[in-house]
C-alpha cells in the first residue's frame, strides 16, 4: 500500500495489483533467510568497493577516448585502490589522531 501526497489534492492509496503484491510479499520474506543475506553481503562488498574507486580514484570520468584506453584505464584505477587498501591494512597505526577532548585530559589528570 502507498500512500500519495500532494498540496494540492486530496490524500490517494495506490495499491499494487495481487500478483505483483504476492511476488512482492515473497520476494520481503526470502530477504530474511540466510542464504539470501550472505549472496547480499556479497553484493554490498563489491558495491563498496566501486564507492570508493567513485570516491577517491575518479572511475566515472575517463581522461581517454576508446573503449580499450578507457578499460586500461579502469584496470589501472583497480590496481591503485587494491594497493590503497593494502597500505590501510598493513599500516597498523590510524593516519590522524584527534586531539584530546579537555574532558578526557580532565579524567586523566585526576586518575
Amino acid at each position: 500500500m502507498l500512500v500519495l501526497r500532494d498540496a494540492t489534492r486530496p490524500r490517494s492509496i495506490a495499491v499494487l495489483p495481487r500478483p505483483l503484491h504476492e511476488i512482492q510479499t515473497q520476494n520481503r520474506l526470502d530477504q530474511q533467510t540466510e542464504h539470501w543475506q550472505h549472496r547480499y553481503a556479497i553484493r554490498a562488498g563489491i558495491e563498496a568497493t566501486l564507492s570508493q574507486n567513485v570516491r577517491a580514484h575518479g572511475l566515472r570520468w575517463s581522461r581517454y577516448h576508446g573503449l580499450a584506453r578507457t578499460h586500461v584505464q579502469h584496470v589501472l584505477t583497480a590496481m591503485a585502490c587494491n594497493v590503497a587498501r593494502i597500505t590501510d591494512w598493513i599500516d597498523a597505526t590510524p593516519r590522524t589522531r584527534r586531539r584530546a577532548t579537555h574532558f578526557r585530559t580532565l579524567c586523566s589528570a585526576t586518575s
